[in-house]
């Protein structure tokens, strides 16, 4: 996660309690690496996928936190059910902007009800100016780390309605930085909207409540994407509005476009 407004102050180490939690969360790679058997009978189908996105302004996970500049984004994610889905952010100009270690468990509770439970630790990047003693300048490039977690929630109406709600939470590890983070959103999807052979669009409108520490505000955000099954690249936009917010921000009406290339598919682990 990318804050743009982060306060300097003296940083003091992390607990033992974040120390060990570490560890045990990148652990969970483990079993998202492996195919996940329920019986001894039947192989299961897993996926291997990635996509490269290049964005006109880098999107974090929270809609109304930016690089602010153009990005590149790489994904990618492994496994069945629970899935690990690493994420390398990048500022067009080749500097680093965050690094996002995602576990997901998905279960599928009926045909159409799906659960997401999700976790992630991630490493946020920003480039300072540090200034020596003989009145010098040098950049530097300064990491926060976060700890986070999920919990979404998503019901599939028809073919072309759905609805969900993500709540989320983050951690800041550093003193420094903003500790606590809340987001509470609600979103209805329109998926499969027809707009040629093969093409079709998915716009998902959203209202969401960001708290971080002191701050909080209510926003409204949406999406639309455009694809083609038989093509790997899609193209998607973002607007992002806070409707009432003390949260700083550069931004009033946020928007960006992105140009995706998606690559992968399903595979059997050998006996």
């Amino acid at each position: 996660m990318n804050y743009p407004f982060e306060i300097m102050s003296n940083t003091r180490k992390p607990g033992i309690l974040i120390n060990l939690l570490i560890p045990f969360l990148l652990a969970g790679l483990l079993p998202a690496l492996c195919a996940q058997e329920s019986d001894n009978t039947v192989s299961k189908v897993n996926r291997f996928g990635g996509a490269v996105t290049i964005q006109s302004k880098g999107i974090s996970t929270i809609p109304n936190l930016t690089l602010g500049k153009p990005a590149i984004v790489f994904d990618m994610a492994v496994g069945r059910k629970l899935t690990f889905e690493p994420q390398f952010r990048f500022a067009l100009e080749g500097k680093p902007w965050a690094m996002v270690f995602w576990w997901k468990y998905n279960t599928q509770v009926s045909n159409k009800l799906r659960l997401v439970f999700t976790t992630n630790y991630s490493l946020s990047y920003k480039a300072m100016t540090y200034y020596t003693s003989i009145g010098t300048s040098q950049e530097i490039i300064r990491t926060t780390r976060y700890l986070a977690g999920g919990f979404e929630p998503n019901y599939q109406i028809n073919k072309y309605l759905g609805i969900g709600v993500y709540l989320f939470y983050t951690y800041g590890i550093e003193e420094f930085i903003t500790k606590n983070t809340y987001m509470v959103s609600f979103r209805p999807g329109i998926s499969n909207i027809p707009i040629a052979k093969n093409t079709t669009a998915r716009m998902t409108p959203e209202v969401y409540y960001l708290k971080m520490d002191d701050n909080e505000g209510v926003y409204l955000n949406a999406r639309l994407s455009v694809s083609n099954r038989n093509f790997p690249v899609s193209l998607s936009a973002l607007v992002n509005k806070p409707l009432e917010s003390n949260i700083p921000s550069e931004y009033d009406l946020l928007w960006h476009v992105a140009l995706s290339y998606s690559f992968g598919g399903n595979y059997i682990k050998a006996p």
